[in-house]
């Protein structure tokens, strides 16, 4: 038992899940010119532009509505890009900006073609390669566009099953990842665009790997690649041997990030994520950066850098704040403070995320993070928040839902199942065809674990998530419906079948592999109505709220309708929001702010946490039903 210290006041919703005041600081490649997001006078993110040494900014771009959330420099001087849906439709555009002129021009303006960036090279500074899904709505072929004047040219053709391209440093298109008919994958090669694609290596459906990129002469080609070992390792491929090197491994966890020098395309460190990052330097010549970078502030740093390797922009990440931005002058090892994301939270009481760690029913060892709310005696009411993928992870680091959570009195515990990535292929694995199974049992042994420990009260327990977090949520209420005390089920698939047969045209050269990993449609449709909430809706016992985007192209509106339909007719407690405009998740503020307000009371009314009241919200579009 822990005594209870004074409870720190509510922090505003506003605060937590409104717009940053500024940020993703980006230098241009020549250290001219700091570009960054922040809200304009309508409170719509757009990218904003100052130059170095200058005190005045300004916005560059005139985005209507959605707001702007990921930009880039290009290497032509004075030209960066930005990437915009629809509404959530995930059909991304390629917007290129002029920051002299302030003129904006969509490079990809085909309706409902969705862009994705292949290559920029500083020695290329007028082109880039864009994949594009133009001529088949499944499979993405490369196309040069021209910066200058914008023209868009054919540069490679996908035979149908390549999901990703590399490009080698003279801009040539020489590797491709390419799904195989067992679900797994095929790294393919040509010396030449001239010469015919080969296969240099296979990856079965149970191991993964892939092209990083090539060596500055185009002799090696360095991939990732967990075959002949548990992990996921960095690897350097001798195109004219074709030996392998292995430069990188940790024998249970995978290979995280790469820093590489921006011009000789040098690899100098390499990170993997356990608990935390963790950085390996291969490159003596960074020790002493890295060493002062350590010295600026603690948390977990990110690192860009110019085209000289001058200047760094370092971001500091921590679990109890904002994100820091720096500036590090390599020469001098000095460095200078940017801004903050959101300064508002600097000392607030926010809770700081411990890493834990479980054994599952099966002996095997399950990771997560415990977020306990300051000033609240234990056992508290808790949410069990579950991360979407299923194929990914969380990590340690600011959390919005989690300190949202614990301010209103909340533990939190979000748990990396079974499934989950980066920690090897062995943990990936045993999450295959345990959707509903092993999967879920590990979140109930999360919860067994919580009430042993005294953290929790086992009748105090909501779970809670996004994507497959919320179908997690949907299983715990119908498969284990006397454990958690309620479910709030953000953009969650109800029904394996309806979801696969939704699945977006681009999802389908990956269809084997989520076959082999979740169940195969085709011939096993009883096997995945069994593991299917929608079919066990009598079951349910507990109050459940729904949030959806109505333009999802991943978890279709079907999705959560049917789900609230059936507990509709059956006299469940239900309550469902759906917002127009909105994909597979919310992205605009007033959308965040309306839900996440309604979610404060329901999980209030139900756990008995703190709330703020849902006040007078303006702008969203949502729309609110229930089963009463």
């Amino acid at each position: 038992m822990t005594t209870a210290t004074e409870v720190p006041p509510l922090i505003p919703r506003d605060l937590l899940f409104g717009n940053p005041e500024r940020t993703s600081p980006s230098l241009s490649p020549d250290g001219k010119y700091l570009a960054y997001i922040a809200p304009d006078d309508n409170n719509i993110l757009q990218v904003w532009l100052k130059t170095v040494g200058e005190e005045e900014t300004h916005p560059l771009t005139r985005d209507p509505k959605r707001g702007i959330r990921f930009f880039f420099w290009t290497y032509n001087p004075d030209q960066l890009m930005y990437v915009q849906d629809s509404d959530g439709d995930e059909n991304w555009h390629l917007y290129l900006v002029d920051v002299k002129t302030n003129m904006v021009r969509d490079l990809t303006p085909f309706q409902g073609v969705r862009a994705q960036v292949v290559n920029l090279d500083h020695k290329f500074p007028d082109q880039i390669l864009v994949g594009m899904n133009l001529i088949n709505p499944q499979v993405y072929d490369v196309y040069q566009v021209n910066l200058k004047n914008g023209a868009v040219d054919f540069h490679t053709e996908n035979p149908g099953n390549i999901v990703g391209w590399t490009a080698d440093a003279e801009f040539k298109i020489r590797a491709a990842s390419a799904s195989s008919d067992d679900g797994g994958f095929d790294l393919l090669y040509r010396e030449t665009p001239d010469h015919p694609w080969e296969n240099l290596r296979h990856w079965g459906p149970d191991e993964e790997g892939g092209a990083a990129f090539f060596s500055n002469d185009g002799k090696i080609l360095y991939m990732v690649g967990n075959h002949d070992a548990n992990a996921q390792r960095l690897i350097a491929l001798d195109l004219s041997t074709r030996q392998e090197t292995i430069i990188a491994e940790d024998p249970q966890y995978d290979i995280g990030g790469l820093l590489a020098h921006p011009t000789t395309r040098n690899i100098e460190a390499v990170s993997f994520y356990k608990d935390k990052e963790e950085w390996q330097i291969l490159d003596d010549s960074i020790v002493a950066d890295l060493e002062a970078i350590k010295q600026i502030r603690p948390g977990e740093f990110g690192i860009s850098r110019t085209l000289s390797d001058e200047k760094w922009l370092i971001s500091f990440v921590t679990d109890d704040g904002p994100v820091y931005y720096y500036v590090y002058d390599r020469p001098t090892k000095t460095h200078s403070f940017l801004f903050s994301n959101k300064p508002k939270l600097e000392g607030l009481p926010l809770a700081a995320m411990e890493p834990i760690c479980y054994t599952a029913s099966d002996g095997l060892t399950i990771h997560g993070y415990l977020t306990k709310p300051v000033g609240v005696e234990l056992p508290a009411p808790t949410v069990m928040l579950v991360h979407g993928g299923p194929w990914t992870r969380d990590a340690w680091g600011y959390d919005s839902e989690a300190q949202w959570l614990a301010n209103r009195g909340y533990a939190v515990l979000q748990v990396n199942f079974r499934g989950s990535t980066g920690y090897g292929k062995a943990f990936l694995n045993a999450g295959n065809r345990e959707w509903a199974g092993k999967m879920h049992q590990d979140l109930i042994d999360g919860v067994n674990w919580l009430v042993e420990n005294g953290i929790s009260q086992q009748d105090k327990i909501a779970i809670m998530g996004g994507s497959y977090g919320g179908y997690a949520t949907l299983v715990g209420l119908t498969f284990t419906p006397d454990v958690f005390a309620c479910g709030v089920d953000i953009v969650g698939p109800s029904n394996i079948i309806t979801l696969m047969q939704s699945i977006p045209p681009y999802w389908e050269p990956i269809r084997k592999n989520f076959y082999h990993r979740v169940g195969n449609l085709d011939t096993e449709t009883d096997f995945l109505k069994a593991r299917s909430p929608l079919f066990f809706v009598d079951r349910i016992e507990k109050p459940l709220l729904i949030g959806q985007g109505a333009n999802d192209p991943r978890v279709k509106q079907a999705e959560s309708e049917q789900i609230f339909d059936a507990m509709k007719q059956a006299g469940k407690p239900v309550e469902y929001v759906v917002y127009s405009d909105e994909g597979h998740g919310f992205a605009r503020p007033e959308n965040r702010l309306h839900f996440y307000a309604i979610a404060e009371e329901f999980l209030a009314k139900y756990l008995g946490g703190r709330f703020e009241p849902v006040g007078e919200l303006t702008g969203h579009s949502g729309v609110i039903q229930s089963s009463t």
